[in-house]
């Protein structure tokens, strides 16, 4: 890794406020940690507001804007590949924020990286035919009810084909490679519950709300699923 890119790396592993040891950043960066003592305070002589000291730890003062990114090609290529996979895996209005998010890259870019996001598009193809666009579209609602802490409404077929009515608190979303799971406490069996997104045969985002904005009760849907049974 380049010097320069590696300050720049520094800096996001900085950025959320929290202190860092040095031992931590050599790790992330696979340096020594002399060497992150010297890029420290490089970052310090070049006016980043990092507050710390050795053998403490560092923190980035909030408030500190991050300088404009610039991609090596590999990064740009992961972006591609990953862009054309949320375009052919996820809903619509997902697999349209992908494109638009590239098309922004791709307005900034020099020349030269121009000519590699273009043939990358033209070497990576993402098939969307063992999981139909139809199939997904009720990733959005759910997508909605995650963001907004709102409970959603569901009529789910199951394997052996009964259908049902759920209310679920929607947690978060797993791909498996064919296809999309939702993780939920669903009220009707009071439990967490995984969901084949593909079985939703109709969503509705309801007024009720819930709160995970920490995450805890997605990891507690985690730690149960190893033990489920079916829906």
């Amino acid at each position: 890794m380049r010097p320069a890119d590696r300050l720049f790396q520094i800096i996001l592993l900085l950025r959320h406020g929290r202190i860092v040891t040095a031992a931590a950043l050599a790790e992330a960066l696979e340096v020594s940690e002399r060497t992150i003592y010297r890029d420290i305070a490089d970052l310090v002589k070049s006016g980043a507001p990092i507050d710390g000291e050795a053998g403490v730890g560092y923190r980035l003062r909030r408030g500190y804007q991050v300088p404009p990114l610039m991609f090596t090609g590999d990064e740009l290529e992961a972006l591609v590949v990953g862009a054309k996979l949320v375009q052919a895996w996820g809903d619509a209005a997902l697999g349209r924020a992908a494109a638009q998010a590239m098309a922004r890259i791709e307005a900034v870019l020099p020349r030269a990286l121009e000519s590699r996001v273009a043939a990358s598009g033209r070497r990576f193809l993402a098939l969307d035919c063992l999981q139909p666009s139809p199939l997904r579209e009720p990733m959005a609602l759910l997508r909605a009810g995650m963001e907004r802490g709102r409970l959603v409404q569901v009529r789910y077929r199951r394997a052996d084909g009964e259908i049902s009515r759920r209310a679920l608190w929607p947690l978060g979303l797993v791909f498996w490679g064919h296809c999309w799971t939702l993780g939920a406490w669903c009220e009707l069996r009071q439990s967490f519950r995984t969901f084949r997104v593909d079985r939703i045969l109709e969503v509705e985002l309801l007024d009720r709300t819930f709160d995970d904005r920490y995450g805890h009760l997605w990891r507690d849907y985690l730690a149960s699923a190893r033990g489920e049974t079916e829906a």
